[in-house]
């Protein structure tokens, strides 16, 4: 009786959210979800060069976890308080633009990665990050973790 009742509440909770329940119909399309992803780490990016911290924390989810220094930060404001030093001097530190996109079939989560570039334009490291899709069109940032240089993460 339970386990029905579960599987009734689900269904209920996936039919109330259109973008989920053209993702469980196989009416998702996966390419334009994966544009979606590529224009908004372009804007997100955008952020910097144009040294708009505001809008930076704007692209965060609230429980967002990036991995920036020793230890992880956990939450739109503790990654908006530490990056907001990156957003302080007229010449960004560094820049960013994605290179590789993939979407989940459901289209809800999807990976971006990319190199990381030097004020000299050389690059540095690599990002990858986990975007979340909270609302048609809308994504945000759940993950970020960069890499340096390294055989790994040294493509382009």
């Amino acid at each position: 009786m339970q386990h029905r009742r579960l599987r009734r509440a689900l269904c209920l909770a996936t039919l109330s959210l259109p973008w989920l329940r053209a993702g469980a119909q196989g009416g998702i399309d996966l390419a334009a979800l994966r544009e979606q992803v590529f224009a908004t780490e372009r804007a997100f990016a955008k952020t910097m060069a144009e040294r708009d911290h505001r809008a930076f924390t704007g692209f965060l989810a609230e429980e967002t976890v990036f991995f920036t220094g020793p230890k992880p930060l956990h939450g739109k404001q503790a990654v908006a308080d530490v990056w907001k030093r990156f957003y302080e001097k007229p010449d960004a530190p560094f820049s960013w633009e994605p290179d590789e996109v993939e979407v989940l079939a459901w289209g809800t989560l999807a990976h971006s990665s990319g190199p990381v570039r030097n004020p000299a334009g050389k690059m540095a490291a690599r990002f990858n990050s986990v975007w979340r899709q909270e609302s048609p069109g809308v994504w945000r940032i759940v993950f970020d973790k960069g890499c340096e240089l390294c055989a790994e993460c040294s493509k382009s």
